[in-house]
């Protein structure tokens, strides 16, 4: 990359990853006791979704959506060699996106139609820009990155369209998720193998992870199917298959990645664990698909414990590593990850858990919000604040 003037600004507008990474943990922190709140019937949203539509927008479209565009941002810079958006383009980005949350939520007092067209402009914008840093940088290969977020942007509309037409969003729900999933399985896919390799040879080990190959490919092939399947026909015969195949597949896919060679580095061995939910939520869609589980099981075992977990894995290493500090997660960002998958078990397990006026749903809210507290306090100082000289401690330490 070539050089040019240090950044006059505020340090969270310097590179892509502070903004969106901030936005999304504090939205995160957020939005869980106001949905709390909502479903006990203590607030009431005058937004165009129904509740349980308005929550699940706003985890894909507000929350994942923040975490895509920072990775992207990120990301794009080392793929086409030039430099990184900062300053005001990301600040205007931010402010799509603001706008887009304020508006679902009937803060603004748009109708259903105004809703759709101030909430689409971000992930819009986050695509026109992409592109125009690939094209920029001629790294021609890269611009299949454009189709995930392209079709991301196309969910959210037809999510819009589909909750004024039908009253409900069910395929839009199913569909915003299915992509973060194979997002995961795609970007995942390849980081986390990479991380584990790096780490591994750096400690002599004889045994490393399978490079990429075509054993991913048909993994990639047969996940994108179950997807497919389970947005289209959530009941019946062929999306158990297809997702009952898909589960066995990922983790075989997973295990030749030596994931438990890397315990003791809890921020690689978290990676290991996000992806393992890939699999354990394609299963869950696969018994839910023959009515043997509830359906929304499956939902949130991909949403919170694969996309969640995932997410804030990525988050906590790549804020780390672009902030100058050591790959060392410390027990209060590991108890944060564990407190993520924690709020997983309790939700899913809703029915069955109580702890004295506690029920599942609300033990998960705790588990939750307590785990974006402490990302909140621990990465916010970090992506607020300017570049730091690297630590001492080793990068590779974890």
């Amino acid at each position: 990359m070539s050089s040019r003037a240090p950044f006059a600004g505020p340090s969270v507008f310097s590179y892509g990853f502070r903004p969106f990474f901030l936005a999304a943990t504090v939205f995160a922190l957020l939005i869980l006791p106001l949905w709390w709140s909502v479903w006990r019937g203590a607030v009431v949203l005058d937004g165009p979704f129904a509740p349980t539509d308005w929550h699940a927008h706003e985890m894909i479209f507000g929350y994942g959506a923040a975490v895509v565009a920072g990775f992207l941002f990120t990301a794009v810079p080392n793929w086409t060699g030039r430099l990184p958006t900062r300053g005001w383009p990301l600040a205007v980005l931010l402010a799509l996106w603001l706008a887009g949350r304020l508006s679902v939520a009937g803060m603004i007092g748009f109708g259903p139609v105004l809703v759709l067209l101030v909430d689409q402009v971000f992930l819009l914008a986050v695509a026109a820009m992409i592109a125009r840093e690939v094209v920029a940088g001629k790294n021609w290969r890269n611009l299949k990155v454009l189709v995930p977020v392209s079709l991301l942007w196309l969910a959210n509309v037809l999510f819009h369209v589909e909750a004024m037409n039908a009253g409900t969003a069910d395929h839009g729900r199913r569909l915003g998720m299915a992509l973060l999933i194979f997002l995961i399985m795609l970007i995942g896919g390849r980081i986390v193998p990479s991380f584990s390799r790096n780490w591994l040879v750096q400690r002599g080990a004889k045994s490393l992870p399978t490079a990429f190959n075509r054993f991913d490919a048909v993994c990639l092939v047969f996940g994108a199917a179950a997807l497919v399947g389970w947005v289209a026909a959530p009941v019946g015969m062929g999306t158990a298959v297809l997702a009952g195949l898909a589960a066995v597949l990922h983790l075989f896919r997973l295990a030749r990645w030596r994931g438990h060679a890397t315990w003791r580095s809890p921020l690689l061995l978290m990676l290991h664990l996000a992806y393992l939910m890939v699999p354990m939520g394609l299963a869950a869609v696969s018994a839910s698909a023959l009515d043997l589980i509830a359906q929304n099981v499956g939902a949130h075992v991909l949403g919170i414990g694969a996309v969640t977990a995932m997410t804030v894995a990525v988050m906590m290493r790549a804020t780390m590593g672009h902030t100058g500090r050591a790959l060392i997660a410390g027990r209060a960002l590991a108890s944060a990850f564990a407190l993520v998958l924690t709020a997983m078990v309790f939700r899913v397990t809703a029915g069955q858990v109580t702890i004295g006026a506690l029920d599942g749903i609300d033990l998960a809210a705790v588990a939750w919000t307590a785990a974006f507290a402490i990302l909140a306090l621990r990465l916010g100082p970090w992506l607020l604040q300017p570049k730091v000289a690297q630590k001492a401690v080793s990068r590779s330490a974890q």
